[in-house]
């Protein structure tokens, strides 16, 4: 993992006199900005913006020699000085990532201040910089013989100038790093193959979240519990591979005693072959990722656990793999989930379902404040909102409109999908309770429709992310939806 750090640096009046191995410092258009001025003193700075290689534009980046006690400077475009607003400052920022990722500088110093205005915020910034730069810094490395070089930078300093005072800035810095970190280790969880990250290795990862942290506490139940708890849904997944099924639960006590816990459920299908209902070869091999919603959940619980929020979250992950044998759960079985619903399995690569009903029934004992599960369910999604927005369904307006705010303020965001009544009559059985798929119309509504089945009661909420978990060109995890979940919980944290 990056062990990049950041810290807040007061610089002098003369930024000239500020040591740094590289200077920092915003233009706007073919315009300066006040700190770029203030360092340009033999007019070096100037010089270069007249031979026009560098426009200015939104996050381009151009490396020129030191001036005072700066080894380089970095100019940094921020577009039109009128139109800087949060869009452009995440394009500015995410170009300044870049920019860093292919320097050579170990240490570096931000001078923000110059990038603040109405619109934008000095703690939204400067938690932006900490993320979008701790998430640029993350290298798969894990089964490379030859892996790329490791960011060379290992710290950031940041000028925040007047607005912030020193314990805010560094803690809008230190909770950006700490959402960065959460994110990297969803993607390394999602990149990782299905011969090394199974049920089993996503139980040992929950229980190092809980080493050496008394507010931390794993459980895991094995297939045994899970058989005498009647959860038949779930174990009709896993019931064709020699992987056994996990229930894993992870307890974060950082609010009152006795509070009701906000419950993230992630399913954890870490290879989805379709198990009977076999899939077509191309691209299965990304069904590694079928364990993002899992993925995510460790990812928030860590970032939660960083940033020691005060108020208690529970993660309940249903591990299974799906695969095809003789043993392998058949179309037309039917199984009776933990609830006591008979479910007709009409397509078993419909199996994301099966493993979250169950989860949610047992997240009923958790008397929770509310549920989101997150889940990479259907291919439907992803032709109804490609990869841009995550689905969001829920049977409680607030909560929806938590998720979507917290959503759009971490550009994080999702869109929300109709539950009605309607969608639920395809999932009618003449067999069983309920069918695990509704046909072909609707298919990720259908699905949710089936889920919320399970989630009477409490408020409720699914996430489907199967087409913002990852990416297939160029491949990789992508690490959402983190960012909307942790934030969600800040949000709830305060109140």
């Amino acid at each position: 993992m990056s062990t990049l750090t950041f810290n807040i640096a007061r610089a002098s009046a003369d930024p000239a006199k500020s040591k740094t191995r590289c200077a920092i410092v915003a233009v706007f258009g073919n315009e300066l900005s006040a700190t770029a001025e203030a360092l340009d003193s033999a007019g070096t700075l100037r010089a270069a913006l007249k031979l026009g290689d560098f426009k200015g534009k939104p996050g381009e980046t151009q490396l020129l020699p030191g001036i005072g006690n700066a080894d380089r400077v970095m100019l940094l475009g921020c577009g039109e000085r009128a139109k800087f607003n949060p869009a452009v400052a995440r394009e500015t920022v995410q170009g300044l990532s870049t920019a860093l990722n292919a320097c050579s500088t170990t240490e570096a110093l931000l001078h923000a201040a110059d990038l603040l205005n109405d619109d934008v915020e000095g703690a939204w910034l400067l938690e932006l910089v900490a993320r979008t730069i701790t998430v640029g810094s993350y290298r798969y490395t894990r089964t490379l013989s030859k892996p790329k070089d490791p960011l060379a930078l290992k710290k950031l300093a940041v000028n925040p100038g007047k607005g912030l005072s020193s314990q805010q800035a560094q803690a809008a810095l230190d909770q950006g790093a700490a959402l960065g970190r959460g994110i990297n280790y969803t993607r390394e969880l999602g990149n990782l193959p299905g011969n090394i990250c199974t049920p089993t290795y996503l139980a040992s990862e929950a229980r190092k979240l809980s080493r050496g942290n008394s507010k931390v506490r794993t459980q895991v139940l094995e297939e045994k519990k899970m058989r005498e708890l009647g959860m038949g849904s779930l174990l009709s997944v896993s019931a064709g591979s020699d992987e056994p099924a996990k229930l894993i639960v992870i307890e974060y006590r950082g609010g009152k005693s006795g509070s009701a816990p906000q419950v993230l459920v992630g399913k954890g299908i870490t290879f989805d072959s379709g198990g009977i209902s076999i899939k077509p070869g191309a691209k299965m091999d990304e069904m590694k990722y079928d364990m993002c919603g899992a993925a995510s959940v460790l990812g928030t619980l860590q970032a939660v656990i960083d940033m020691a929020l005060p108020l208690n979250v529970t993660g309940i992950i249903a591990a299974a793999e799906n695969m095809p044998s003789g043993r392998a759960t058949k179309p037309g079985d039917v199984v009776k989930s933990m609830s006591g619903t008979t479910i007709e399995i009409l397509n078993t690569d419909a199996e994301g379902r099966l493993v979250l009903c169950d989860a949610l029934t047992f997240a009923r004992r958790l008397k929770p404040a509310a549920v989101i599960d997150i889940a990479t369910l259907t291919g439907a999604c992803v032709v109804a909102l490609g990869s841009h927005a995550s689905a969001v369904y829920a049977n409680n307006d607030a909560l929806a409109e938590q998720l979507l705010q917290a959503g759009t303020v971490t550009h994080d965001r999702g869109w929300r999908m109709p539950l009605w009544e309607d969608y639920r009559k395809q999932l009618n059985s003449n067999f069983a309770d309920l069918a695990n798929i509704g046909g072909p119309e609707g298919g990720s509504i259908t699905a949710a429709c089936f889920l919320a089945a399970f989630a009477e009661g409490y408020p409720w909420a699914h996430l489907d992310i199967a087409g913002s978990a990852w990416n297939s060109a160029p491949k990789g995890a992508t690490g959402r939806p983190v960012a909307m979940l942790t934030r969600y919980l800040q949000d709830r944290a305060a109140g």
